[in-house]
């Protein structure tokens, strides 16, 4: 009698040769066959007068297939697969074209950078890649340089390694690249093994393949907090690295908070210089477009927020005359956390110094977007300040703010920025908002609808789906009851099965932008910040990505591989569960 094989060992079977791409492809076919990855493998960019920012990726690209040497997750770590692998056919390389060259009225070929800071409206990040199972050419395809570098990084992670006992030659495969003038990257010989005996091999198990993909929603982003604690550049480096793999495309910089102002100025030094924890703890103009080049390098916008008016008692140390309750006690009744202050949003001269200000900063990032936050505003703070009571003669402190914004975002979009909020600047403030701003929704997720109803573009930031700050427990002294305000922890699961137009109409629907994951930053800094955002931040770049409809439970195989290969690139994702189920997607499934 023919014995049952268990739901959860049928779906492992079929799950070996599957592919474990994150984010997941809008649209992917597979193949049954096994491909090697040559030895002398190479990419060839037939693109004219490619930018070198798309060779400095067809590089990286061609580093990780050497480096990653990612192992299969299955108990035999690919051992099983030398009997697949013994008829193989060998892949001899990757072409990379932009789609319409040649074409009459073809755009000049932008950089990726270029293309990474373009207005969201404007991006183009779709591609198609075609891998066949023969052994000729594989191509990469695109409109731009930007849609050429989101393949890559889905291309680099279609490979396995093995490297150990013998195997049987492949089947004879001709080793060719393209041919002039097209640029053309070398693979060293002793990264992928031989084209005949012993290991090691790079390969795949699911030829031929063939992806068209591109993205759900035009936003797709990381928030990282360096006020409350600093992290180097390097740490920021290494952050966007990771955004990239997973064609996250906004690094969204809140650079700036009441508890120090690390970012230096021009016409300005003196913030940081008494508002940074030490002259060692800052960001250089010369550091911001270190970190701008290099976001926009790989395929990324960095957002900078200046929070306004609340959230601005680190200027009090250099200019007290600009900041209401500057450290007033008790704090928590002036602000939501400590030290307390904010700009003096009804004095004409904070108007003006703030007004200078965001512009000078602005002119350190070129991305279209800027944020002037306006969350938490503290109406007590106003009450008590008698200046600020003297200088709103009259008026409500709406009407102030309403002032004050006009002024601060008037002045940016003539610097062709787009300002970006949070969502209480335009549900609980009376203001006179640009039709173009865009709207952070984070408070509760359940206020989308409200946001839209006014009719502004937002992004979903909800703190019930996407702070990864949540559940570490309290951070403030002398409350040993205390929690983190939003409790509980938020699991990759949650953020992975968000709707983002959840409660939406179709005609609200349209203005989602898409959706990024927080990190604040009271209990954390470079010793975890790896941890606490990989791989769970990944979870709302696929969403965002591919759009819902997907499942934690298919999802969870894949995640697992993400997290090895970050860890294998020297990103230290946490564990998702023991290895052991890692090993066995599905085997620790409750009803397994």
């Amino acid at each position: 009698m023919a014995r049952l094989i268990p739901l959860y060992i049928f779906s492992l079977l079929l799950s070996q040769r599957v592919h474990a791409l994150w984010p997941q492809p809008r649209s992917i076919n597979t193949g049954p066959s096994a491909l090697l990855l040559s030895p002398s493998f190479t990419i060839t960019v037939a693109v004219p007068n490619a930018p070198p920012d798309l060779l400095a990726a067809v590089h990286r690209t061609r580093a990780q297939l050497n480096t990653d040497k990612l192992a299969r997750l299955v108990p035999s770590r690919g051992a099983d697969d030398l009997q697949a692998l013994a008829g193989a056919r060998v892949l001899p390389g990757l072409t990379l074209h932009l789609d319409g060259d040649g074409d009459e009225g073809h755009a000049p070929v932008m950089a990726i950078a270029d293309e990474a800071r373009a207005p969201l409206e404007r991006r183009d990040e779709r591609y198609s890649l075609d891998v066949p199972a023969e052994g000729s050419q594989a191509v990469l395809s695109a409109r731009t340089t930007l849609g050429l570098f989101r393949g890559l990084n889905a291309f680099a992670q279609l490979w396995y390694f093995y490297d150990g006992g013998a195997r049987p030659a492949p089947a004879p495969a001709e080793d060719r690249g393209g041919t002039a003038p097209a640029a053309v990257v070398d693979a060293p010989r002793s990264s992928a093994g031989s084209a005949s005996g012993a290991g090691p091999w790079v390969y795949m198990l699911n030829a031929p393949v063939k992806v068209y993909d591109g993205p759900a929603y035009p936003y797709r982003g990381f928030m990282l907090d360096t006020a409350r604690n600093y992290f180097p550049l390097s740490d920021i480096k290494r952050t966007l690295d990771a955004m990239s793999w997973v064609h996250l495309n906004t690094f969204h910089w809140h650079i700036v908070d009441s508890q120090s102002f690390p970012l230096v100025v021009p016409n300005y030094a003196e913030l940081a210089q008494k508002g940074a924890y030490s002259a060692d703890a800052v960001y250089t103009p010369r550091d911001v477009e270190c970190i701008v080049s290099y976001a926009a390098e790989r395929g990324i916008d960095v957002l900078v927020e200046i929070d306004t008016p609340g959230h601005t008692a680190a200027i009090s140390n250099s200019h007290p005359e600009h900041v209401a309750c500057a450290e007033a006690s008790p704090w928590s009744t002036y602000a939501n956390e400590p030290p307390a202050g904010q700009l003096r949003l009804a004095s004409p001269a904070t108007v003006n110094f703030t007004v200078g200000l965001l512009s000078a900063v602005a002119e350190l990032f070129p991305s279209t977007l800027f944020s002037t936050g306006g969350d938490e505003i503290n109406a007590r703070c106003y009450a008590d300040d008698a200046q600020t009571q003297s200088d709103l003669g009259g008026r409500s402190l709406d009407q102030a703010l309403d002032a004050f914004t006009r002024a601060t975002h008037g002045a940016l979009k003539k610097l062709g920025k787009t300002p970006v909020v949070w969502e209480e600047m335009v549900l609980n403030h009376n203001l006179t908002l640009s039709n173009d701003t865009i709207a952070m929704v984070w408070i509760s997720s359940a206020d989308a609808a409200a946001v839209a109803d006014k009719g502004f573009r937002f992004v979903h930031a909800a703190s019930d789906a996407f702070y990864l700050d949540c559940g570490a427990g309290g951070w403030l002294g002398n409350f040993p009851t205390g929690n983190s305000w939003c409790d509980p922890f938020k699991t990759w699961q949650k953020a992975y099965v968000f709707d983002p137009l959840a409660d939406l109409t179709a005609a609200q629907a349209k203005l989602v932008l898409g959706g990024q994951q927080l990190l604040w930053t009271e209990q954390s800094g470079p010793e975890n910040l790896d941890p606490i955002v990989w791989p769970r931040a990944a979870a709302s770049a696929e969403v965002f990505w591919t759009g819902t409809g997907r499942d934690v439970r298919s999802a969870l195989p894949r995640l697992h591989e993400l997290g090895f290969r970050f860890r294998r690139r020297g990103v230290r994702a946490i564990p998702l569960q023991p290895e052991w189920c890692a090993l066995r997607p599905y085997a620790c499934d409750l009803t397994a």
